[in-house]
């Protein structure tokens, strides 16, 4: 038992191994990065939004189906003030032409938005 009780002892007396050090220049470069990634997809998904509302009303999709109604909720938030900003006679063309424009603004916008926390994460891209 004595033997027992020296090994225990002699275990407990060794150094444990180091963790491995963080890089913590690269966390911070993946974490400018996943919210970069997110911040375009989320642009993306607001154009898709835009350009699926502008597909429903020049093909004249029913307006009081549930999914064309939601759309045509989001697109009108998303739209910001595009909405109106150019106002033809035919109200298709008017669809098409605000809400494309708005469609592009979201794509440009979460484009620059992600480059800058490229740049300030420090991750090259």
């Amino acid at each position: 038992m004595a033997e027992h009780a020296e090994q225990a002892s002699e275990k407990d007396t060794e150094p444990r191994p180091k963790r491995a050090e963080v890089d913590w220049r690269r966390v911070r470069e993946q974490g400018f990065s996943f919210v970069a990634t997110v911040v375009r997809w989320i642009g993306l998904l607001f154009a898709a939004i835009l350009v699926l509302h502008v597909i429903f009303v020049v093909g004249e999709a029913n307006p009081a189906n549930g999914i064309v109604s939601f759309v045509r909720n989001w697109a009108d938030w998303l739209s910001l003030g595009f909405k109106d900003l150019f106002t033809p006679s035919d109200a298709k063309l008017r669809v098409l032409v605000n809400y494309g424009i708005a469609a592009i603004f979201w794509l440009v916008v979460s484009a620059i938005v992600a480059k800058i926390l490229r740049r300030v994460g420090g991750a090259v891209s």
